[in-house]
């Protein structure tokens, strides 16, 4: 598979759910939370059971963009029902379950994808991959059916047709030149495309507003900008999760193409980064605060640069307490900040733009997703050849930056209230109050 197909069935999952996550929000808002769930796990399951059977490279990718369209349809939603469910004082302890649950996803699929390839379960190989989402998705659906309340903005509200086509035109003219530019020898009409898009930027932000003042029904509500802790929030968000997706994709990359390491060994120390997640997410809800935001993104700065440190040194013979122990103090990095960033950016947004501002801040997580790989592939790709090593130590200096710049923004967060701090402690302790 060639490098620019390697990374587009990476991010072209990320590229198509980053376009319509905004999109699958509203629509929940309009037409119902629940119903447009449905709709996502039924879907997904179905691209899912098309990426299995796939027989191309084109077939795969067709089915991971379609994977990640319908993925867009259903995962604003849960983040959604919690806003439009509960008092902002109060959504600390759903989003913190939501984590709890995010954690235990992130242990698991690394590893089961590992042993799934590693055994060839059913003589399946890396297709079991995906068929292992038709039974969860039936699960899914079936319960979701029963249990899952329906919610939806009380105001009436319009799909903003011009605004989704603007918002895809602009992740596509970024995104595509530098996934597919150093293949094509970036003539200039790639750089052509990046300068429109980053123009059509300001012609989505002022599109918005005219919608916004007509009928209400923006996209992106400008409100939700209005309120600091969204803005910011999601401005950390993007910059944290541009380097933790980049970061894995280089590190498999180095491990079994660089070092010939089995698809099960690696499954298995990548385990360490979730396991630093749980092992700090009580922290950080039982001492809430801007500064621990900071604190975690430089932690999470320092376990890349061990990596880059251990990958230098000794090269060829690099061991897997040096991979474990930087991926470890990453994953209690990200356990410091991201439980109080979901409560941050969220915590003020109303209950009628819940699935517009939980669009917004997914589609940052996906878009940063995409926009890393993007950029950490571009690097390493042009200068991996057979020096592996060295593409790896310095594709990943981007992460670093990336994780730097983070720390520098988190001042700018607002500070967690004594309400939302105490309600975020007792989550600590596993006490609930009304």
């Amino acid at each position: 598979m060639r490098p620019a197909t390697a990374q587009w069935s990476l991010a072209g999952y990320a590229l198509a759910f980053a376009i319509l996550l905004i999109t699958g929000g509203r629509l929940g808002d309009i037409a119902g939370r629940r119903r447009i769930f449905l709709v996502g796990v039924a879907g997904f399951t179905l691209a899912s059971v098309v990426c299995g059977a796939a027989m191309t490279p084109e077939a795969l990718l067709a089915g991971r963009f379609a994977q990640g369209a319908l993925a867009a349809l259903m995962v604003p939603q849960v983040m959604s029902v919690i806003v439009a469910m509960f008092e902002p004082h109060e959504r600390g302890k759903a989003f913190a379950m939501l984590g709890a649950v995010l954690s235990a996803g992130s242990v698991s699929g690394p590893f089961l994808g590992g042993v799934l390839t590693e055994y060839d379960v059913a003589g399946l190989g890396w297709r079991a991959i995906f068929l292992i989402n038709v039974p969860i998705g039936v699960v899914t659906f079936s319960l979701a059916l029963r249990v899952m309340p329906e919610t939806r903005s009380t105001r009436p509200l319009r799909l903003d047709l011009v605004g989704v086509a603007l918002v895809s035109l602009i992740a596509l003219g970024l995104l595509y030149p530098l996934m597919q530019g150093r293949e094509a020898g970036w003539p200039g009409w790639m750089f052509a495309i990046m300068a429109m898009a980053v123009a059509a930027v300001p012609a989505f932000a002022a599109h918005q507003r005219r919608r916004h003042r007509l009928n209400g029904s923006a996209l992106v509500p400008p409100a939700l900008f209005a309120h600091r802790s969204f803005t910011v929030g999601v401005v950390v968000v993007l910059l944290v999760f541009s380097g933790v997706t980049s970061f894995f994709l280089v590190l498999t990359y180095h491990l079994q193409m660089g070092l010939g390491w089995e698809p099960l060994r690696v499954a298995l120390v990548t385990l360490a980064w979730p396991l630093g997640i749980t092992g700090t997410t009580r922290l950080a809800l039982r001492r809430a605060s801007r500064g621990l935001v900071g604190a975690g993104a430089a932690v999470m700065a320092v376990g890349v640069t061990m990596m880059i440190v251990s990958v230098g040194w000794l090269g060829a013979d690099l061991s897997w307490p040096y991979v474990v122990a930087a991926e470890l103090v990453i994953g209690l990095g990200m356990g410091l900040c991201v439980p109080i960033l979901a409560t941050v950016a969220l915590g003020d947004v109303p209950a009628d733009d819940a699935g517009a501002g939980s669009g917004v801040v997914n589609t940052a997580i996906q878009f940063g997703t995409a926009l890393g790989v993007a950029l950490v592939g571009a690097i390493f790709f042009s200068l991996a050849g057979d020096r592996f090593a060295s593409a790896t130590a310095t594709a990943l200096w981007f992460n670093v930056a990336v994780f730097g710049v983070a720390v520098l923004a988190s001042p700018l967060l607002p500070g967690i209230g004594v309400r939302e701090s105490d309600a975020l402690a007792r989550q600590g302790h596993g006490v609930a109050r009304p």
